[in-house]
């Protein structure tokens, strides 16, 4: 491969479509299914809204029942995909789509849940499902000797990646690299001329070990928005202090500074074990015209980054979606959803 021609987009760019992995008995939404699912629809019908979707599911029958509308019709804009799977994390186990050359290309990496915490024996076969299926104008490229999920990066599509060094050095994943060795591997895989580590932050509740989109994302415009804690008792406080430090001393590859947007951290929710659970609002999805927003059952803050995030995406529309089932299973809307840039996919 020549990284010189390669790149990954932000996720801003123009996009042909978004993955979701419908939940069903079989996976861990399983005791909460009914609520999940009217949460998937909501998701999945702003998605409808402003580009295609495809969606992974047992059978084309389970999804249809949740439409009032024939989703196999040659109007739909949802896309039905029959395979297996463990559980729902799109972000995690999809693949991973550069710009290669002018022409995308979806790239497959080895998803073993989170450090081999869970069951992935399904996840992680469906990327050769999806080529199985015809949907990449290309092939899959294969990178499977690295363990890498979605929500780990962040590209601000003009060489510069962000990510977690707590996620990307953590056991399980690539011990056989260190810290430099891993960064090499991202600025060959993906064109990249820079790498930003974040050293500092978390969610409670977390179970990716920090991945950087419940932390710090892109926006246009050199933007970074990212969770901000001021209140010195919560426990997210010192980390998320030192983490807007360095956020500061970040510049992207040509050595510009990143604008800063800070994002409320929601007031604590927990499961019924009273384990508290990883609500963040900078787990969003950007769309082709929209950013789809999590949002917790809290008015005040929930208003508070709708509005930090409309003021780092001008010219979308933010809409805000209740994901409180979502963070049962540790996750929110970001984790569960996966782009493709134009031109990647075939109907």
């Amino acid at each position: 491969m020549n990284n010189h021609l390669r790149s990954l987009p932000a996720e801003w760019h123009r996009q042909d479509g978004i993955m979701l992995v419908w939940p069903h008995a079989d996976t861990d939404w399983f005791s909460t299914l009914h609520e999940v699912t009217r949460c998937y629809i909501e998701i999945a019908r702003n998605i409808v809204l402003d580009e295609q979707l495809i969606i992974i599911a047992p059978s084309v029958e389970m999804v249809q029942s949740y439409f009032s509308f024939d989703i196999t019709g040659p109007e739909s804009k949802i896309h039905v995909i029959t395979a297996a799977s463990n559980d729902t994390w799109a972000r995690d186990l999809g693949p991973i789509t550069v710009i290669d050359n002018g022409t995308p290309l979806p790239l497959n990496f080895k998803f073993n849940a989170w450090g081999m915490k869970f069951a992935a024996n399904h996840d992680n076969q469906i990327n050769l499902e999806l080529e199985k299926a015809g949907l990449f104008k290309t092939g899959l490229e294969n990178h499977l000797d690295m363990v890498l999920e979605g929500g780990s990066i962040e590209s601000d599509g003009n060489g510069t990646l962000m990510t977690t060094s707590q996620c990307l050095l953590s056991p399980n994943r690539n011990e056989q690299w260190d810290r430099s060795d891993i960064e090499q591997q991202l600025m060959t895989r993906f064109g990249a001329r820079k790498v930003l580590w974040l050293d500092y932050g978390f969610i409670a509740g977390d179970d990716t070990d920090s991945h950087i989109d419940t932390l710090a994302r892109f926006a246009p415009n050199n933007t970074i928005i990212y969770c901000g804690c001021n209140a010195p008792a919560d426990i997210h406080y010192d980390e998320l202090q030192h983490m807007k430090e360095q956020l500061a001393t970040f510049t992207d590859a040509d050595g510009n500074p990143y604008r800063l947007i800070e994002l409320p951290i929601p007031e604590p929710i927990f499961d019924n074990d009273d384990n508290r659970l990883p609500a963040t609002y900078a787990n969003f999805l950007i769309t082709n015209r929209s950013v789809l927003v999590p949002t917790y059952n809290q008015p005040t803050l929930d208003l508070k980054a709708l509005d930090a995030i409309s003021q780092a995406f001008p010219n979308h529309q933010v809409k805000g979606i209740d994901c409180t089932p979502l963070i049962e299973q540790h996750g929110s809307l970001h984790c569960i959803t996966m782009q493709f840039p134009e031109n990647t996919l075939k109907f």
